[in-house]
């Protein structure tokens, strides 16, 4: 088992590093294009192979259309499609596993039992003394597709690392202004159909990103689906609200259900948890830069050029 999954990774960091290079190469090749076709100076660090790139555009062209795509017409794409870890994503159900820190207190084991009822066909997991190692090897053994770990400050949840599996991506999320329903007087019991989800606010490279790692913890609903959760993104916090409705007199009522919290997207690693300290960083929010005050990263399109 150890040897195939090192095989396997060794497989998938040779491919990401193949589509690395001629992702490369097609950039020079459209930045040469792009020159010529508004007449204006060449680069200086593509002048010396100008020619060669110009040769190579003339028996290129589109090709057909990209088969990989996140989330349809409105989903983002990735050039990388070794990267694209959601391609396959609605073929089958997510198999979801959730547990905490250690020693988790009374109040995180309620919080993650109503995680639990938020994603449909999600397991919840006693952490006890098990390393991370052992956790993510088990869950790549039994197809778990996601793995979620919340952690907490003195009793109050405070963070969600989502891992997807069997490669990554991995993203990290702040999480404050927590509302849970055991906190809620008579608030009934939670309906488990599988949910509609409403994204607002996600229009940059780095929003969609972020959308996709929410989006594909959650299954297809079924269109007669009395159950909404919104992930509604305001200066990159994203508020997550959990209603039912019904329609009374053609009218439609929504009743809040919880719990409410805001994330905050502060990392993405492009790998699992188990290897999260050698693993590539895709986007790191850093708050020491100047200007980070002014950036919206997930509504501006400036957002994703703060990479590593």
């Amino acid at each position: 088992m150890l040897r195939r999954q090192a095989r396997l990774r060794r497989e998938y960091l040779y491919r990401k590093t193949v589509e690395d290079r001629q992702k490369s190469i097609q950039d020079k090749k459209n930045r040469v294009k792009e020159a010529l076709e508004n007449n204006v100076a060449i680069h200086g660090d593509l002048q010396q192979k100008a020619l060669h790139y110009q040769k190579k555009l003339e028996w290129q062209d589109d090709g057909p259309e990209k088969a990989v795509q996140i989330g349809g017409e409105s989903g983002g794409t990735f050039a990388n499609s070794q990267d694209d870890e959601y391609r396959y994503a609605g073929v089958e159900d997510p198999k979801i596993v959730i547990t905490t820190s250690r020693d988790p207190s009374s109040k995180l084991k309620q919080f993650v039992k109503e995680m639990r009822l938020i994603f449909p066909n999600a397991q919840r997991m006693n952490r006890g003394n098990y390393e991370m190692k052992q956790l993510i090897a088990a869950c790549r053994a039994n197809d778990v597709t996601d793995f979620i770990v919340v952690h907490e400050h003195r009793g109050i949840p405070d963070g969600l690392v989502v891992c997807h599996l069997p490669y990554g991506p991995t993203a990290y999320f702040n999480m404050s202004d927590v509302v849970m329903r055991h906190d809620i007087p008579d608030i009934g019991t939670m309906s488990e159909q599988y949910p509609h989800l409403v994204f607002h606010n996600f229009k940059t490279q780095l929003g969609q990103r972020a959308m996709s790692i929410l989006k594909y913890l959650f299954p297809v609903p079924k269109e007669d689906s009395k159950r909404v959760m919104t992930f509604a993104n305001h200066d990159d916090y994203i508020s997550f609200r959990h209603h039912t409705y019904k329609k009374v007199e053609k009218q439609i009522e929504l009743s809040e259900v919880g719990p409410r919290f805001q994330l905050r997207l502060y990392e993405i690693k492009l790998g699992t948890l188990d290897i999260a300290g050698a693993a590539d960083t895709e986007w790191v929010f850093r708050p020491y830069m100047n200007t980070t005050i002014k950036r919206r990263f997930l509504s501006d399109e400036d957002g994703w050029k703060q990479e590593e």
